[in-house]
């Protein structure tokens, strides 16, 4: 397979990285996963500028990947919280698979600062790569191929 004879103009890797592809709109994705939604809160656990945050979740609503919601504490102005959409549960195994990696090739000597868990019995999560077949596959038996919406360079 000649890979150089065909555009990256059309890849769903770059498209995601648009979304989600700096620091920061991983860092916030991680809070919220974590349960942390509002503006203060990822702002005072990350230590991110307010105009950074704002941008970022600017971005991943656009995307698609957060809504913003509604609340008000009694008492005080109306904020917004940020929860995930589908498109961003659906990113929950891409995050799964990089806390997996840090966890064995970027180590911390006291362990590991984050356990995901399964809530039903307790056991480790990790990502898995399966077929649509239903088999697990090993990394080195993965094969990619140009799909439809491939453009041979021209």
């Amino acid at each position: 397979m000649d890979w150089l004879a065909y555009d990256t103009d059309n890849c769903s890797v770059q498209r995601t990285l648009d979304v989600i592809g700096d620091r920061w709109s991983g860092i916030v994705l991680r809070e919220v996963f974590n349960g942390v939604r509002r503006f203060d809160q990822i702002r005072e656990h990350t230590g991110i500028s307010d105009s950074v945050l704002s941008d970022r979740l600017r971005k991943l609503v656009e995307g698609g990947i957060l809504v913003a919601r509604e609340y008000q504490e009694p008492g005080r102005r109306r904020r917004k919280e940020y929860r995930l959409t589908e498109a961003g549960l659906d990113l929950q195994a891409v995050f799964i698979s990089m806390l997996r990696w840090g966890d064995k090739h970027r180590p911390d000597v006291d362990g590991p600062a984050v356990e995901v868990s399964h809530r039903d019995c307790g056991a480790p999560v990790r990502a898995v790569m399966m077929c649509d077949d239903g088999h697990v596959v090993e990394q080195r038996d993965v094969r990619a191929s140009p799909g439809p919406g491939a453009h041979v360079r021209g």
